[in-house]
């Protein structure tokens, strides 16, 4: 080997990697890989959380918000808030005083949730802010609670961001984070895996002409931590009394934490 192969293989060993479903990719890049797949996606997101939860997201959105009880006059950030759902469920509940944030580092994302929460007449009280979760643009202890659907796992440090949640939570504000799991029940998982690797990317393909990208996202939700894992890193973050609700036999699980300082 010469010694500028030698030089050029050092080289690359120092790069830091991370995981982009089962491959494994320079850091730097996979924020831009992740857009890629969102940006492709964006117009039929509700369509792909439909298929990869056969509906029943919905259902757990719905469960998230009764569980992060918003009131009036309170102040909400929604993290990777995409279309816009979970901010149009908790958008009543603090109004008419209140606000919401709703945060995307994917700006084709953005647009669609607030073309549709426009048209459902959702207008003042709410911003859209572009924005990478590992470092937000918000004053610390700027929110009552912060929310996070379904995008943890698609970030390059998702401590990071957890960090970030902490800061710009008030004391006693409270963040829940759902995400895919890991199953529970017996048997289930294999009955989970038989969908989301072999049906899921060809119904991507068939109905919105991208299996590459629901490919990766079937690969992401093995590549996520278990249920005990993400709440010790919860923890790490600073966030206290935090408690583990597993949905649909953890299929899904929903984190909820307390900034208690």
């Amino acid at each position: 080997m010469s010694e500028h192969q030698e030089n050029e293989e050092q080289s690359q060993a120092l790069v830091p990697t991370t995981h982009f479903g089962y491959q494994e990719v320079p850091e730097a890049e996979k924020e831009q890989l992740v857009k890629g797949v969102f940006s492709s996606v964006a117009s039929k997101y509700d369509l792909m959380n439909d298929l990869m939860s056969l509906g029943v997201h919905r259902l757990w959105k719905r469960f998230t918000v009764d569980l992060a009880r918003p009131r009036p006059g309170q102040r909400v950030l929604d993290l990777a808030g995409g279309t816009g759902d979970l901010a149009a469920a908790i958008y009543p509940r603090v109004r008419p005083n209140g606000s919401i944030v709703v945060s995307d580092i994917n700006a084709e994302m953005l647009a669609v949730g607030e073309s549709r929460l426009a048209d459902k007449g959702i207008i003042a009280g709410v911003e859209f802010v572009e924005a990478n979760a590992e470092a937000l643009p918000f004053p610390d202890r700027e929110f009552d609670i912060v929310t996070l659907a379904f995008g943890i796992r698609n970030m390059t440090h998702p401590e990071r961001a957890l960090s970030e949640i902490y800061r710009v939570l008030k004391t006693g504000g409270r963040a829940l984070i759902l995400e895919f799991s890991h199953p529970r029940w017996p048997g289930l998982q294999s009955i989970y895996d038989l969908y989301s690797f072999n049906l899921l990317p060809r119904i991507g393909e068939l109905i919105a002409k991208d299996r590459e990208s629901y490919q990766y996202l079937v690969e992401s939700i093995r590549r996520f931590p278990d249920q005990e894992t993400f709440k010790m890193m919860m923890e790490d973050a600073g966030l206290a009394r935090v408690e583990v609700f597993n949905l649909s036999g953890g299929i899904v699980a929903l984190h909820r934490g307390f900034r208690m300082d």
